[in-house]
């Protein structure tokens, strides 16, 4: 039987993974900000053959010292980013550790329909005392509460989606009506920092629910439909995967997290970083491979994790370089080899991800669904 193909998703916020891949990007820095800027790079992105680009984010700058850079919000870029392309597969970084989780389920549904169905959502946390201080908020503290404040976040934000059942707007000219209020439902939440009632203030997403991605263990696994994870070596990262999807309490889907440093006419990807780490240092991380060199390497890379995981998510160096690599020698030489595929026009994230759509939690269906999810 063929292996199924690798999913393929790019980060693309900045000018990419480096602290200070600024000082080789190909435009002035001022122009980090502007809509063209961010439209470029998506429809590089989309071109290439990405599903799906995510956008990190935090109230607090993401850089310090010699390499200060500014950020606009990730779900507003998300939005600008969804109207200006046609299939790709938008995910921002948002955290529930101090933002509202009716905002965010709000935001997230709003992005949805907006794209079309091409929505997800990357569950952050905010570890930063200093973000405290800017949301105003009493600081969480310990990874044990931040990882408390996820899971509920995660939980509230879900019941809201599913708190509009998929026919509540019936849009009745004749009757006056928009909708069937009894197809709305009462989230009733009590968790330990905060309570949430409800329904939802914006109706049921396209999706169901937008695809929800989180790095393995910070929320259960049940309830998150791509696990993020990462090792030393491919076959670490391997074990990392079949961790997460493994068992009743399960991912669907396991991405592996690659930082990439590629050759480019311009310099070896040994040279690229020598010249950035004059500024600031590119710092390993164990909870993600990383890989220098060639395109040729790293379609061998992809070639090894195929099989062992779902798809991959790629941090580029520098984006204005390595994505350019990315776009003309790895991903088509991927796709002749059926190591990963193009979406599809007109499917939501869900079908290109090989997703299924799911039911409200508050029909019978999705009710008896939920309690195999938690009784298992």
């Amino acid at each position: 039987m063929p292996r199924p193909a690798l999913r393929l998703a790019v980060e693309i916020d900045g000018d990419g993974a480096h602290p200070a891949a600024w000082r080789r990007a190909a435009h002035s820095p001022g122009e980090l900000l502007t809509p063209r800027r961010q439209a470029r790079v998506a429809a590089v992105a989309e071109n290439a053959g990405f599903t799906l680009v995510t956008l990190d984010d935090s109230i607090l700058p993401p850089g310090s010292g010699a390499d200060p850079v500014g950020r606009i919000g990730a779900v507003e870029r998300a939005a600008f980013v969804a109207a200006s392309t046609s299939v790709l597969g938008v995910a921002p970084v948002l955290a529930t550790t101090y933002a509202e989780p009716f905002h965010v389920s709000s935001q997230l549904a709003s992005l949805d329909h907006v794209s079309a169905g091409r929505a997800g959502w990357v569950v952050g946390v905010e570890d930063d005392p200093a973000a405290a201080r800017a949301w105003g908020r009493p600081p969480v503290e310990g990874s044990a509460a931040r990882a408390r404040e996820a899971r509920d976040g995660l939980r509230v934000v879900r019941d809201l989606w599913d708190s509009w059942e998929d026919d509540a707007v019936i849009r009745s000219v004749a009757t006056s009506r928009y909708l069937d209020r009894s197809r709305l439902h009462t989230v009733d939440f009590t968790g330990e920092t905060y309570s949430v009632r409800g329904p939802s203030i914006v109706p049921r997403p396209p999706q169901g629910r937008p695809v929800v991605l989180a790095p393995a263990g910070l929320v259960p696994a049940e309830q998150v439909d791509v696990a993020l994870v990462g090792g030393s070596t491919p076959a670490e990262t391997g074990e990392a995967a079949a961790a997460a999807t493994s068992g009743e309490r399960a991912s669907p889907l396991a991405f592996a997290e690659i930082e990439v440093a590629l050759d480019t006419p311009s310099g070896t990807a040994r040279e690229r970083i020598a010249d950035l780490e004059r500024y600031a240092p590119w710092t390993a991380r164990p909870d993600r491979l990383r890989y220098t060199g060639p395109a040729a390497g790293l379609v061998s890379l992809l070639t090894e994790l195929n099989g062992r995981v779902d798809g991959v998510r790629l941090r580029p160096l520098v984006l204005d370089e390595d994505l350019a690599v990315l776009s003309r020698l790895v991903l088509p030489e991927l796709f002749v080899r059926r190591i990963a595929a193009r979406p599809l026009p007109g499917t939501t994230l869900r079908t290109a991800l090989g997703l299924a759509r799911p039911l409200s939690r508050f029909t019978t269906e999705g009710t008896a669904a939920l309690v195999r999810e938690e009784t298992r």
